[in-house]
């Protein structure tokens, strides 16, 4: 069953501060293989979202959600 991004209830900021938890503690031993192009490490998005459509990303303590659209392209949101 595919569900539609479209239908998800968004958090708000303050939902993301509270239900945010380190990655290294959930995957701690499941980190996604990474192979490296011109000294970029490049990762899969099959390993990165699973069967997910939506992932979140901690960077400089803000959250990011990347999701894949219905066309397959990657959309980054604040």
């Amino acid at each position: 069953m595919n569900t539609d991004i479209n239908n998800i209830p968004h958090s708000t900021k303050a939902d993301d501060a509270q239900n945010t938890k380190p990655l290294s503690s959930d995957r701690s031993n499941s980190a996604p293989k990474a192979t490296t192009v011109s000294g970029i490490q490049v990762y899969s998005s099959q390993h990165l979202f699973g069967s997910a459509n939506e992932i979140g990303i901690e960077h400089q303590n803000s959250f990011y959600r990347l999701r894949i659209t219905r066309q397959g392209k990657l959309i980054l949101n604040k």
